[in-house]
């Protein structure tokens, strides 16, 4: 085990071997699928993972989790593939952390016209990827929290009073979970990666052996879909 943990450090820190294997699984993974190799739109997201005594430099805290450890940022196309990884201080906020990501691979994503991010990358990170990446970027909010019932029941009564009709169960937002649009696939895609336990929590003293395992971790699941193919 400590050999195959050290293969994968080595590789980490010889420039990209990881990153360019993970390029060329995915883009053939991609023509077995019917698509273009070369992805025109992704998702962006982050998780935020505990660190551990093993040192190291770029930890800090995310106000937002309540975690202190690193964050992984991720660059997903619309099958859950990582084109990008990045993993950096968990008190970068998202805004920031965007740039971090997708700045580096600006080159290799010159198709690219499209991204979904959520409510964390509103601001300077959205103008950022618009105005310098040329990208148009969509913006997919959580659904509203649910009106109490009372207060529905109370407003139709008031718009009763002023002759107005109003069904007070049609203000009601509609129950239950609700997948959100895109977003669900880089969510799915942290879970692939979640089910390898040396991604459990950071334990990394570089930023590059993060970034080298979650390319590993989704060399395992290209491979997996390639044979059944």
């Amino acid at each position: 085990m400590e050999d195959c943990l050290r293969l994968v450090q080595e590789m980490a820190l010889r420039v990209g071997t990881w990153e360019r294997l993970n390029t060329e699984l995915r883009e053939l993974l991609r023509v077995r699928l019917g698509r273009d190799p070369k992805p025109s739109a992704g998702i962006v997201d982050s998780q935020s993972v505990k660190s551990t005594g093993v040192g190291g430099n770029e930890r800090g805290f995310d106000p937002a989790k309540q975690v202190e450890g690193r964050k992984r940022h991720l660059l997903v196309d619309t099958e859950g593939m990582v084109l990008k990884a990045k993993v950096h201080s968990a008190r970068v906020p998202d805004e920031d952390g965007i740039r971090l990501l997708l700045d580096p691979a600006r080159d290799r994503l010159s198709r690219l016209a499209h991204l979904w991010v959520d409510a964390g990358y509103q601001g300077r990170g959205r103008r950022w990827a618009e105005e310098i990446m040329g990208l148009s970027v969509e913006v997919v909010r959580k659904p509203k929290k649910p009106l109490p019932e009372k207060v529905a029941k109370r407003w139709a009564a008031e718009w009763a009073k002023e002759g107005k009709a109003v069904d007070w169960q049609r203000l009601m937002p509609p129950k239950g979970f609700q997948v959100l649009a895109r977003r669900w696939v880089v969510e799915r895609t942290f879970a692939w990666i979640s089910h390898n336990r040396r991604m459990a929590k950071d334990y990394e003293r570089l930023c590059a052996t993060g970034e080298a395992f979650v390319y590993a971790a989704m060399t395992r699941v290209m491979v997996r879909r390639l044979a059944r193919a």
